[in-house]
């Protein structure tokens, strides 16, 4: 990528998403460090008054409820480390809060397990909760619910959760602060000789092979989690930087269109249809909708939602959130997506207005039974 793209795609990133990790958030005892966190709040305060949209995934819960507890080493057992999560995540938020409020802005809490992205109704659920904080102007603060998720259910990292935040809201870019100033040729602690990688444009077993160590006893990633959480966005078209979060004055440095990090490039024919591919290909429709012309050349030549004045007809029974087959009138499925409403309320509100939705069902979450974001061309 040369130095005018680079640029470009920096200035042209409206919606980022952050992650900041346990190791640049705290000190080398477990406790909070303060002072960096108000220099971070000011930097994306900053980023907000030019009218980005801002999205902060944040370590530190457990962190922080170490110094609360008075914990000198991490929990070595779930429940020590799931009390260490509830004590600290109200810390942390409560500090955020407090500082972004300084300048003017508001934020959510939003606690995630993998549940919530592996189920398609809760899915769908936590990215319009996402798309309308944004749409409020308010900071959504996001970390794993360590009190409640179960191996099984865990992200692992927040590397991992930041990118699949990425690809939730469609977002224009990640980026991820460490405490290291990007991906090397080896490790810089034992390699004097390590160089930094300044461009990754193919993630391949020697980028994946570089990437190992772990991180320090309060963080649970190290660099290979941040190399997997790369190739997850950049198989969403998203690109990601790693950048060192401690000199905290490398985001403004970026946003300024200076090369600092290491850059994950997605491929050039990734785009929208790489992350609709798994709707667009389920392996089980719930269901069909059957519209009329215009409504088929609106969602077909024109990229529109579906809406219910386009629907002619339902068959199946199906949820909010399940996948269904959109036919048209030659009596081909020609599209899949996510639907807003289920088949009962669809059944009813079919071929009316939008404004008429609210009159028939007593509800309106949405103007769109299938909004463009979740409908994939076959």
């Amino acid at each position: 990528m040369c130095e005018n793209e680079y640029k470009n795609m920096i200035k042209n990133a409206h919606r980022i998403v952050f992650k900041v990790g346990t190791s640049t958030l705290t000190h080398s005892t477990g406790k909070l460090n303060l002072n960096l966190i108000e220099k971070l709040v000011r930097q994306l305060a900053d980023l907000i008054y030019q009218g980005k949209e801002v999205l902060l995934v944040t370590s530190g819960a457990v962190g922080a409820g170490m110094g609360v507890l008075g914990f000198k080493d991490k929990p070595r057992t779930i429940p020590e480390k799931q009390a260490c999560a509830a004590v600290g995540q109200g810390v942390l938020v409560h500090i955020y809060e407090k500082i972004f409020s300084e300048y003017g802005a508001k934020v959510a809490q939003l606690l995630l397990t993998r549940a919530d992205l592996n189920d398609r109704n809760r899915f769908l659920n936590a990215r319009n909760t996402l798309l309308t904080l944004l749409k409020c102007g308010v900071v959504p603060i996001i970390n794993e619910n360590d009190t409640v998720a179960v191996d099984e259910m865990k992200f692992g990292d927040n590397d991992t959760l930041s990118s699949l935040v990425a690809g939730l809201v469609d977002a224009d870019l990640l980026l991820l602060l460490s405490d290291i100033d990007g991906l090397y040729t080896g490790d810089p602690n034992e390699d004097p000789n390590a160089c930094l990688i300044e461009t990754v444009e193919e993630i391949d077993e020697s980028i994946e092979s570089v990437a190992g160590g772990a991180g320090s006893k309060f963080a649970s990633g190290g660099m290979i989690t941040k190399v997997l959480a790369a190739k997850i966005a950049v198989k969403a078209g998203i690109p990601m930087i790693i950048t060192n979060g401690i000199k905290i004055e490398n985001i403004s440095r970026i946003f300024q269109g200076e090369k600092i990090g290491t850059l994950f490039i997605p491929p050039k024919e990734v785009n929208t249809q790489t992350r609709k591919r798994w709707i667009a290909f389920s392996s089980k429709s719930e269901g069909k909708i059957w519209v009329d012309c215009g409504a088929f050349e609106a969602i077909n030549d024109k990229g529109k939602s579906l809406l219910p004045r386009g629907i002619v007809k339902i068959e199946g029974s199906f949820n909010v959130g399940h996948v269904v087959s959109i036919i048209n009138h030659e009596a081909r499925e020609f599209a899949r997506g996510i639907v807003n409403y289920d088949s009962s309320e669809i059944e009813q509100i079919k071929g009316v207005k939008c404004e008429d939705i609210i009159k028939i069902i007593g509800h309106k979450d949405y103007d769109e039974v299938i909004h463009r974001d979740n409908l994939a061309i076959r």
